[in-house]
């Protein structure tokens, strides 16, 4: 930020300009899908915890004490299961709309510092303390902190820095700490933090660029960011010289406060259990289908054309392996949920094959853009009420709960959906779901 003061001497207008330094903090909740679960469930905030993956297939969360077992980020649960039931870990299964809805509660608190903010993950966020005071930003980190908590009953950790970069590095450092926040503004020489980071943990250092780093004599923050701009560019690129100018404290990489409109939706999963029949088959598409219309909808998008895809296991060649996809336009772009299903189903009777077991299907909408809401030669009276429909289904499922309309051709029973087994079933749009508080 620059602020520009202006001085009267000798009748002549001179101008000054004082830097102000770039402060951004990077606000990361802690194992924030345990974090969600723990919530609502008290009794296990000291005991070890894990989140599993769609069809309880990964540990994709895990608390610190589960952590402390030697239990790995991304290990398939049945490896694990043999250390889970020996030390008493608390097993669920992943919760989207649970942990979907607390995400949008932390960054609605974090606005409340500034407006200027970048939603990087469901877990992580970017926000500008630039009109701070350098002496007040840990003060203002602790702040950010114990309100979030208190709003929202998350834990977060906090890094402040010059740059994105190095907020990141700062937040791996207060990971690690009991106060959750670190700053590293207002210290002249980063070089003894730097050195105690790891190649692999510095931000936009994936594992081929660790390898190349590595193989270079590069094994920590500090040997790369005192590496040679002239060699980076030659050697690498040009996101990778952008690293090294933030870790000098030269902010490259500025916060990306406005979200662009998505230019595609897609809603895939692979079901609990292979499907034979069409049927089955039919009603998950359709569910999906629901599910991607209802998506641009909320963000008043309409939709060019549907694509529609099907596979069987790669795994599994006894029934030999199958997949195919196919793609539709519409007549006139559309966000009809309606005319989704229809179209999709359509697709599916052209490329669905009987003697395979399916273990997965989606729907893509694409050539997405603005819903302007203009008539065009083709538009009647039941278009808009279609639309009406679209909104009292969308406001109805928001207040209720997913799902709690649908149509007939979505199913009931659905024995294709994804295996939750270990489910902790909490809806934050279920009033029956909410903590109860007894008092003697």
């Amino acid at each position: 930020l620059t602020k520009n003061k202006i001085f009267l001497f000798g009748g002549l207008l001179l101008m000054s300009s004082i830097q102000h330094t770039k402060k951004i903090a990077l606000i990361d909740c802690n194992s924030f899908y345990v974090s969600c679960e723990r919530l609502f469930n008290p009794k296990i905030r000291r005991k070890p915890v894990v989140v599993l993956s769609n069809n309880d297939g990964c540990i994709i969360s895990r608390s610190n004490e589960a952590k402390a077992l030697g239990i790995k980020m991304g290990e398939p649960y049945f490896k694990a299961k043999d250390i889970i039931l020996k030390n008493k870990v608390e097993v669920f299964s992943s919760n989207y709309s649970l942990y979907g809805d607390l995400s949008r509660r932390v960054m609605r608190t974090l606005k409340r510092f500034n407006t200027e903010i970048e939603v990087y993950s469901i877990d992580e966020a970017f926000i500008d303390l630039s009109n701070f005071p350098d002496s007040e930003v840990e003060k203002v980190g602790r702040e950010i902190r114990e309100t979030v908590l208190q709003w929202t009953g998350i834990p977060t950790s906090i890094g402040i820095a010059k740059t994105k970069t190095l907020s990141k590095i700062a937040n791996h450092i207060a990971k690690k700490k009991q106060s959750g926040v670190t700053s590293l503004i207002g210290i002249e020489n980063l070089d003894p933090i730097l050195e105690k980071i790891e190649i692999n943990d510095v931000w936009g250092v994936g594992r081929q660029l660790t390898k190349f780093y590595r193989k270079n004599g590069i094994y920590n923050a500090k040997q790369l960011k005192n590496k040679s701009n002239t060699w980076i560019k030659k050697c690498s690129n040009v996101l990778s010289s952008r690293t090294a100018m933030e870790l000098r404290g030269v902010p490259c990489i500025n916060l990306e406060t406005t979200q662009t409109k998505r230019k595609s939706c897609v809603v895939s999963r692979s079901f609990g259990k292979r499907i034979e029949k069409f049927q089955e088959l039919k009603e998950a598409v359709a569910n999906y289908c629901l599910n991607a219309s209802e998506k641009i909808r909320s963000e008043s998008l309409v939709a060019k054309a549907i694509t529609v895809f099907v596979r069987t296991s790669p795994f599994q060649r006894d029934y030999g392996y199958y997949s195919n996809s196919k793609t539709i336009d519409f007549p006139i772009a559309t966000n009809n949920s309606i005319e989704t299903v229809k179209t999709a189903v359509l697709i599916l009777e052209s490329i669905f094959k009987n003697g395979y077991r399916y273990q997965k299907a989606g729907v893509m909408l694409t050539g997405l853009r603005n819903d302007d809401g203009r008539k065009n030669l083709f538009s009647s009276e039941k278009d808009e009420k279609i639309k009406s429909l679209m909104r009292s289904i969308d406001n109805t499922n928001y207040r209720y709960g997913r799902s709690t309309l649908s149509l007939a051709s979505a199913g009931v029973h659905k024995k294709w959906n994804m295996r939750r087994q270990y489910s902790s079933k909490i809806d934050t749009a279920d009033f029956y779901c909410l903590p109860t508080i007894r008092t003697t």
